[in-house]
């Protein structure tokens, strides 16, 4: 039977219903949605040039919006088998050192080129493990990017770091709110011992919630930690231990992510026994847990994989119709364009998404030659504007007012996407959806399968669906994790 889950405390119609034969049924390998297109459509001869051609096109448009700063730090300590990340494991701190210096060099190469429009009211540092750098190193590269951008207000910008508990101290949580960090990040995983052991990352509870309760008194604005559902060792009886640990710590901001196993693209996985591993219905399980455990908790659920008390900003802004939707999560600045700087990230400036070098060698290769270290990219054309408009308004908001798209864009919504339509009915049939004169309303069965609504929109995706189809010899590549 499926099961509704509310908040008390949160607006009325913030409704999820965990349907595990529905879910079951529409399971399946699908984009999370962080862009569009999606960053395996980028392609090579996407380059500097293309980077440039976009800004100045954002210049004179008269481009004067607050931006979204992302920082990648990715060294790390130690390995954590479950990894998807784009990091490098060591203690070489030297190879830091190296690294700080041409990512101040990229700083101040995008800084000039946004000068005049670079104010920033979005900060986040991630990785890897941002807290990799020293007190002194960080220090020096935060009064870096206040030399070269205009940060807005420390009560008005909204400036987070990733941090893993244990390499940080009380002491440390406190130079970071100095340093200008107002949210704070925890990877947290799972808090039972067995799964910590399977997947190489033992972090005593103790120590995660002292580190919580170091940033309150710091005065950091919003504590998040992050956990993951389908791990080796993990079961109900462990999920239900961790979580209710958890809402005790009551971070504001909850990620729940599922474990994505794909050990022939992600070497570490390797390192972990399929022995070891949930079957589908324990995970199944597992969610459907979480969510009511965590809504019966109070908080909102937010959409995905993310969860939020309702007096928090991610909470007020879905209310206010303020969500985004970028290379971070879910977000409360809407439509901001992003920079970002470090080896392997992604920016999105007007019409384009860039992504930079993959490897350090190659990083440091293309800034030696005085070139941003832009590997690949894509740049949009007005289909991929408009379906990416689609995207962000069902992914935030679960509804789409069909004439406000009609209004914006020169199309006939519904013999634009005739066929689109015809994917959604049968979708409407399982119950996922509304499809009414002026709306397409996800409802509470749907919320949680919000990819497969937004498949349906992907242009690029039933394109390569529909190629490997003609060639059904041929070996396919699982790209993305499943959708639930």
């Amino acid at each position: 039977m499926p099961t509704l889950l509310n908040n008390a405390s949160a607006e009325p119609d913030a409704v999820v219903e965990f349907d595990p034969v529905i879910i079951g049924k529409m399971s399946q390998s699908g984009p999370r949605y962080t862009s569009y297109p999606t960053a395996d459509r980028f392609t090579a001869e996407f380059g500097y040039g293309n980077f440039l051609e976009a800004l100045a096109a954002l210049r004179m448009r008269g481009g004067r919006r607050p931006l979204s700063l992302y920082v990648h730090v990715p060294f790390c300590d130690t390995l954590c088998y479950y990894c998807a990340c784009n990091k490098i494991i060591t203690r070489d701190r030297s190879k830091a050192a190296t690294y700080l210096s041409y990512l101040k060099q990229e700083i101040a190469m995008q800084a000039k080129l946004f000068a005049g429009m670079n104010q920033i009211e979005q900060l986040h540092f991630g990785g890897g493990t941002p807290t990799y750098l020293s007190e002194k190193q960080m220090d020096e590269l935060m009064a870096h990017l206040r030399q070269h951008f205009d940060f807005a207000s420390d009560e008005d910008g909204e400036y987070s770091i990733e941090i893993d508990p244990r390499t940080v101290t009380r002491e440390r949580v406190f130079s970071l709110r100095t340093q200008g960090f107002n949210r704070i990040s925890l990877g947290v995983q799972d808090f039972d011992d067995d799964v910590q052991k399977a997947v190489n990352r033992i972090q005593p509870e103790a120590e995660t919630v002292a580190v919580m309760q170091a940033a309150r008194d710091a005065g950091f604005r919003s504590i998040s930690i992050d956990l993951i559902y389908g791990l080796p060792k993990q079961n109900l009886e462990t999920m239900t231990a961790t979580l209710r640990k958890v809402i005790a710590a009551s971070p504001d901001r909850i990620a729940l992510y599922h474990y994505a196993h794909m050990p022939h693209l992600f070497k570490p996985q390797r390192r972990i026994l399929d022995a070891d591993m949930p079957d589908s219905a324990t995970k199944l399980a597992m969610l459907g847990l979480c969510i009511a455990r965590l809504t019966a908790a109070g908080y909102v659920y937010i959409g995905m994989d993310h969860f939020a008390k309702p007096t928090d900003e991610l909470a007020i802004a879905q209310r206010q119709g303020r969500l985004h939707r970028n290379f971070q999560g879910y977000s409360t600045r809407a439509e901001s364009d992003l920079i970002a700087c470090g080896v392997s990230a992604i920016s999105s400036v007007g019409a384009v998404y860039s992504q930079n070098e993959k490897t350090l060698d190659a990083y440091y290769e293309k800034l030696d030659e005085g070139m941003l270290p832009i590997a690949r990219g894509i740049k949009l054309d007005t289909d991929d504007v408009l379906r990416r408009i689609i995207i962000q308004m069902l992914m935030c908001n679960f509804e789409l007012s069909i004439s406000s798209i009609e209004q914006a864009h020169p199309v006939q919504f519904r013999r634009y996407f005739a066929a689109e339509l015809e994917q959604l009915r049968t979708l409407a049939k399982d119950g996922l959806l509304l499809i009414e004169d002026d709306w397409l309303t996800v409802t509470p069965k749907g919320r949680l399968l919000i990819r497969n609504i937004c498949m349906v929109f992907d242009r690029h995706l039933t394109q390569a669906r529909a190629a490997a189809a003609a060639t059904p010899d041929a070996v396919q590549p699982l790209r993305y994790s499943k959708t639930v």
